[in-house]
């Protein structure tokens, strides 16, 4: 099958850069990127210099002379060990003053199907395509790309950018960030028309926490999108970063569709993920964000109410404050009853209790924790 590209023709866009180094831009980075992290001491202390410290910054991406700092490096267990690289706050200032710009470029381009980190869609959203899809078709394609943010190819990513961007020094500024990126976990591969040296040669993978990191994953796979949409044409089709599910009735028809899919995304320098990619019965159930989506009810994963358990225990056990508290329960609460959780919500509130003589309010003084909505009908 052909290989599509980016969508509809759309021009490429210059003269960006006096918008990305604005000290209004600026401003407003920093404020988005300091959003309910104030309490960090890189953050205050930025923050407490606000003024000076955006007019050097912006005198820095003026003169050329500004180069991204290196990054602090964590292993987090998620279900499965992440590494997560937290750049230096300038940084990562940077970091939302180029998507601020940049992603409004690409809004035009990105298709509906694709959910992560775009305003007004979101993985909830994504959610219940998926559930429409297990309605109305036999079949799901459930794909999932092998070690994707280690496996982007940054010489690709690049030359995706100018497709769409003309603007020199904000392609400069976007290069220095991709050539920022720290080593993340290895991703070797082989690829048609490599020679014994080339994955040595090529520089891969994006650090996992950066703002530019989330959209150039979706730059990354926009492609993909519409490819499948006007080349495939699935019944329905859903993606969510690196993992997507394409619907229909006949499933020989969805496995050439993954035939196809895997030989686009060869051309990407990446590969579907052999044991996650399969063919699924929409009867039988298809698992997606978290969720074991059939065609009349969802339900969440074993792995993510074992995480909300250890959370629950974690925070009776701790100093946090009730409001805290009450806000972290109420969002999972609020995630849950997007399924059938109803009875699973009562069980849960119903074995856990917070320890008594914590500086918070006491027991009997709380504010209930509603359970949310009933079941799902």
């Amino acid at each position: 099958m052909a290989k599509s590209g980016q969508g509809a023709a759309v021009k490429r866009v210059g003269n960006l850069w006096p918008r990305v180094a604005s000290f209004t831009n600026l401003l407003e980075a920093a404020l988005a990127a300091a959003a309910g992290k104030r309490r960090r001491p890189d953050v205050a202390g930025f923050m407490l210099d606000l003024e000076p410290e955006l007019v050097r910054l912006r005198a820095e991406l003026e003169d050329d002379s500004y180069r991204p700092g290196p990054y602090r490096s964590f292993h987090i267990q998620d279900p499965k060990p992440r590494l997560i690289s937290a750049a230096a706050f300038r940084d990562r200032v940077v970091h939302h003053a180029l998507t601020r710009v940049l992603e409004p470029v690409w809004e035009r381009r990105f298709s509906e199907c694709s959910f992560a980190c775009r305003t007004g869609f979101g993985s909830h959203r994504a959610l219940e395509v998926a559930k429409a899809g297990c309605r109305e078709f036999s079949f799901a394609l459930k794909c999932d790309v092998r070690k994707y943010f280690a496996s982007i190819d940054h010489q690709v990513l690049k030359d995706l950018l100018r497709r769409a961007i003309k603007c020199g020094r904000t392609l400069t500024l976007a290069d220095r960030i991709i050539d920022g990126s720290n080593p993340q976990e290895e991703a070797f591969a082989y690829f048609p028309g490599d020679d014994l040296f080339t994955p040595y040669e090529r520089r891969r993978g994006l650090p996992l926490g950066n703002q530019t990191s989330q959209f150039f994953a979706n730059v990354y796979l926009n492609g993909l999108d519409h490819f499948v949409k006007r080349e495939l044409r699935p019944g329905s089709y859903v993606r969510y970063v690196d993992d997507f599910v394409l619907f229909g009735d006949d499933k020989r028809a969805l496995g050439e569709m993954r035939r196809a899919v895997d030989d686009y995304l060869c051309a990407l320098r990446l590969r579907l993920h052999s044991g996650k990619s399969r063919i699924y019965r929409t009867a039988d159930g298809v698992t997606f964000l978290g969720w074991r989506l059939f065609p009349g009810r969802a339900r969440l994963v074993r792995p993510n109410v074992v995480r909300f358990r250890r959370r629950l225990r974690e925070m009776a056990r701790g100093e946090a404050p009730w409001e805290e508290i009450r806000q972290r329960v109420l969002a999972w609460i609020a995630h849950a009853a997007h399924g059938d959780t109803w009875r699973l919500r009562e069980q849960i509130f119903e074995q856990h209790s917070f320890a008594a003589g914590r500086e918070v309010q006491p027991a009997h003084a709380r504010p209930p924790i509603p359970l949310g909505a009933g079941p799902a009908q």
